[in-house]
């Protein structure tokens, strides 16, 4: 049987790291999210501040800049897009795991016995939470929220073809300002061990 790993995506703000490595501590195997952050700045030679703004928008920003952008060849972004989904690859090979974000639900679709998930939650709790956990008080949170979701949608359109946050694409959504971070967690960790996900 090939290795089970799970894919957290997820609405920025709305817990979904914090689930990622819940669930990863409560079944005993690795989450990568910083630790997949380290091994692409180790093999790319950028900078890891970069990666995280880079590896997961579109280059330029959005679609439309983007295309704009290949027209000089490929771009860092599609360097780091081929490094991204080499490590990806090879650390499901490797053995079980939680890889939270970076389109590891596409990159595993046909590597992995993956189960995808996707964590939402309304704007009020994400709100709430980027201000008492990230202490993000520069700007309007909300317009810091859309900005993100909008940008992680567009590199996930990009470089994916795939709808981000559309519940067809994922096995689970859960929504994580009505359940609370603990019962996604137990959620996630309770479907994990009942044998191959059934794609039928």
């Amino acid at each position: 049987m090939k290795n089970r790993v799970i894919t957290i995506s997820r609405e920025f703000g709305s817990g979904g790291r914090t689930i990622g490595k819940k669930v990863a501590e409560k079944l005993g195997i690795p989450c990568y999210d910083a630790e997949l952050i380290h091994k692409i700045a180790k093999e790319s030679g950028f900078n890891e501040n970069y990666i995280k703004d880079a590896g997961e928008y579109a280059p330029g920003g959005y679609i439309s800049s983007a295309f704009s952008n290949r027209m000089f060849g490929p771009t860092n972004e599609d360097y780091l897009w081929n490094i991204q989904y080499k490590i990806i690859s090879e650390l499901a090979e490797k053995g079980p795991c939680v890889i939270v974000g970076r389109c590891a639900d596409y990159i595993l679709r046909d590597k992995a016995d993956c189960l995808k998930i996707f964590i939402h939650a309304d704007m009020e709790f994400r709100v709430k939470r980027i201000v008492d956990v990230y202490g993000e008080r520069e700007i309007s949170p909300e317009q810091r929220l859309k900005e993100k979701d909008k940008r992680r949608a567009a590199y996930h359109r990009f470089y994916t073809d795939m709808n981000w946050g559309h519940a067809q694409n994922y096995h689970i959504t859960l929504n994580s300002g009505v359940l609370g971070i603990e019962r996604c967690v137990d959620i996630i960790t309770q479907l994990y061990p009942n044998g191959e996900i059934d794609e039928g």
